[in-house]
């Protein structure tokens, strides 16, 4: 059966006891220890008031840092800056690029943000925009392939793909394409940090990489993380006064930037997401917790569900991403045309997954047993068959 990690996550099944949570992948229930680290941040600011800024950006966020960069494998935690959300990076980075129209190749399964802010790009001319299409056979290949022919000034993928959960193995073999006038190689991360082991020492010096603590970082909104590779993007146009803080006095008139990572930074910002990431790393490390080990126990949850779906309709649905040998994605994702319907129908026994188009997802956690895969498996029975 395996150790139950329930305890962490106590008073978010409290808050909801009849409630069957498998949207990991979506929305990740809280631990405890968020709750201990917001209420860190409501004490510092009470205590300290004008004075908090020093703690937070004197230990507070260089612990998030260093926390990052462990767990990526980062040679300088300096290189880890933090913004409110990830769209808000997306926008950074562009506008860091002096080419225009800057010519972008992606994939056609990038989140919401960075499609709809592109299709807008697209309409004001800022952008060209290239997609690669995931449908197919050795969409790897066929992506690097494209990014190699060298057209494009930025090259945006992600490391976990958020519909289908495909992994994309070869940052490595993007990063050799990297180049100070371009192409920049941006990977988003945010289905892989804390959810597949992720080694970056070999190309932390040419990859963008964009996370947030949303999903298996546990952390909730407002802490989005990226690794900005230095001497790239030294001076983004979208800015804020927190990207020259280390020196507000500077008499020159020039509009000045933060030799490290804070040059993407923007103005003020709620640091509460930070304290509830510091804290919920603090209690991993306490409980022997890592990205392997959680990983062990999603993948064996997830194969303990697969082995028992063929008495459900969903064993007519289409896996896209099979376990396999190799990081995986936090989630199963199934498709089939009911999907949408089948989503639904959960939502009303408050079994909770979530569905894009017509893949259903199921996400995933710690806070999951073997009981709640049966419970689960039970629910998956009553789905109308179609």
């Amino acid at each position: 059966m395996g150790t139950s990690h329930k305890h962490l996550f106590s008073r978010a099944i409290e808050a909801a006891p009849g409630r069957l949570h498998f949207a990991a992948h979506s929305h990740h229930l809280w631990p405890d220890a968020s709750h201990d680290g917001h209420l860190a941040c409501w004490q510092d600011a009470a205590a300290l008031a004008d004075r908090k800024w020093d703690r937070i950006m004197g230990e507070v966020w260089p612990e998030a840092q260093r926390h990052v960069a462990a767990e990526l494998n980062l040679p300088d935690p300096s290189t880890v800056v933090f913004a409110q959300n990830t769209h808000d990076f997306l926008v950074r980075i562009v506008s860091a690029h002096p080419r225009r129209p800057l010519r972008i190749l992606a994939s056609d399964g990038e989140f919401h943000s960075f499609r709809r802010q592109a299709a807008r790009w697209q309409e004001a001319g800022v952008i060209e925009l290239e997609t690669v299409p995931l449908a197919g056979e050795d969409f790897e290949d066929r992506f690097i392939t494209r990014a190699q022919e060298g057209d494009h000034d930025l090259v945006w993928i992600s490391h976990v793909m958020f519909g289908t959960g495909q992994i994309f193995s070869g940052l490595d073999r993007l990063a050799e394409l990297a180049r100070t006038e371009g192409p920049w190689i941006v990977v988003d991360g945010y289905h892989g940090f804390m959810a597949a082991e992720t080694n970056l020492s070999l190309v932390a010096d040419r990859l963008f990489y964009l996370a947030g603590g949303y999903k298996y970082a546990m952390s909730g909104e407002g802490v989005a993380i990226m690794h900005a590779p230095p001497g790239l993007g030294e001076r983004p146009q979208i800015t804020g006064w927190y990207a020259e803080i280390a020196d507000l006095s500077d008499p020159s008139g020039h509009v000045e930037y933060a030799a490290d990572a804070r040059r993407f930074l923007g103005a003020t910002f709620d640091p509460s997401g930070l304290y509830r990431f510091n804290a919920v790393r603090a209690m991993l490390a306490q409980e022997g917790l890592d990205t392997a080990a959680i990983s062990a126990k999603t993948e064996s949850l997830k194969r303990h569900l697969l082995a028992n779906i063929a008495k459900t309709p969903l064993a007519a649905a289409t896996l896209l991403n099979p376990p396999g040998p190799g990081p995986q994605a936090r989630f199963l994702a199934f498709a089939h045309p009911s999907a949408q319907l089948w989503k639904a129908t959960l939502g009303r026994e408050d079994v909770i997954v979530d569905v894009r188009g017509d893949v259903l997802r199921i996400g995933f956690g710690l806070y999951h047993d073997e009981s709640d895969v049966d419970a689960l498996v039970d629910a998956l029975a009553r789905l109308p068959r179609t």
